[in-house]
């Protein structure tokens, strides 16, 4: 059997298969994972078999009589952003189930470590929960040096929770001023009570992204004013799950990460409300899309190559993408892009196609 997994391994559903295409990560298989992939299995359900041959044979831009699985073959390798990896491999799942010939490898090495990868010729395409950064020795400018050349599709949004143990009564918000004097590089923060005054004056076990991971860069950006500025004495990790553990096992611990490990580990962390000029607001779709839960909701992308979307089977891969990206987007725990943004990136890779 193939098991679809998050980072850190919890499973999502099962299939029978002859081979193994999930990376081998190991980690615990949480109740309410699987729960959301009851969810997904009867959401692509409404899919339909119909709904996945006719993309198949858009992509393909033949007929319904070589729409089978052995049409297309060959081998497609994405890596980058943690965050964006949970639907990139729901996308990659179904996609293999319905053309058996193609085999989808998604690993998870952090957007920055991923566009490395990528610009370098290494992968196909790479999941960013940022953009690519722009301008002199950044990524683009080492793309354009290697002849990789590529276009940006944005595939859903996230909203970038700020969690703490489910044990901690005291924390009912934060402001981003509070998180900028928690996080920011020249913190002095080290207990609750430098936070505010009455609250506990317990060390904060700080955990939260690593430096080649999109989250620190936004999250830096839009807190301390500036990306890769932060305090550094605290645990870092490119895996969202190693920080989940942590948080779950401190009861003053504090940290970051996207809302669909929240989601995921209900009852082990805990999302806190952020004030970030309108009021105490706590993550959720709704917030991120009418853009209440400023500054933390953000768009999520994946940067295929230009040479890639040449093969037959890294373009009809993404035409696949962006016809099931809200309903698997919002299956795993993220937010579906509006009718103007999906039609957007759905222009993007045409014109890329051409």
């Amino acid at each position: 059997k193939l098991t679809r997994r998050l980072p850190g391994g919890s499973r999502l559903f099962t299939r029978p298969t002859e081979d193994e295409h999930a990376p081998a990560i190991t980690a615990s298989q949480g109740r309410l994972a699987i729960q959301v992939g009851v969810t997904m299995k009867n959401r692509l359900k409404r899919l339909g078999a119909a709904a996945l041959i006719a993309v198949f044979v858009a992509a393909c831009g033949g007929s319904s009589e070589s729409a089978s699985s052995d049409a297309l073959s060959g081998e497609i390798a994405i890596d980058g952003s943690s965050t964006v990896y949970p639907i990139t491999e729901a996308v990659a799942e179904e996609f293999q189930n319905a053309n058996s010939g193609v085999q989808v490898t998604v690993a998870f090495s952090g957007t920055g470590g991923g566009f490395k990868k990528f610009c370098a010729g290494e992968t196909d395409a790479n999941n960013a929960s940022r953009p690519i950064k722009t301008g002199a020795e950044s990524e683009d400018e080492l793309c354009m040096t290697n002849g990789v050349e590529y276009i940006q599709l944005k595939v859903a949004l996230d909203a970038l929770a700020v969690v703490v143990n489910p044990e901690n009564d005291f924390v009912d918000c934060l402001s981003v001023a509070e998180l900028n004097a928690i996080w920011g590089p020249d913190s002095t923060v080290m207990t609750w009570a430098d936070v505010r005054a009455g609250w506990p004056a317990e060390e904060i076990e700080l955990y939260g992204p690593g430096a080649d991971s999109g989250t620190f860069d936004y999250f830096t950006e839009v807190i301390n004013g500036e990306a890769k500025a932060s305090r550094s004495d605290y645990t870092a990790s490119e895996d969202d799950n190693t920080l989940v553990q942590g948080i779950s096992g401190s009861k003053y611990a504090l940290g970051y990460f996207g809302l669909a490990y929240v989601t995921e580990n209900a009852g082990k962390v805990k999302a806190v409300p952020v004030d970030g000029g309108s009021g105490c607001t706590l993550p959720s779709a709704e917030a991120a899309n009418d853009g209440t839960y400023a500054p933390l909701g953000r768009p999520l992308f994946v940067y295929p190559s230009v040479a890639a979307l040449a093969r037959p089977e890294v373009a009809a891969f993404f035409r696949f993408f962006l016809e099931n990206t809200n309903e698997l987007s919002e299956a795993v725990g993220y937010i579906g892009l509006n009718d103007a943004d999906l039609s957007a990136a759905k222009e993007t890779l045409e014109a890329a196609l051409k």
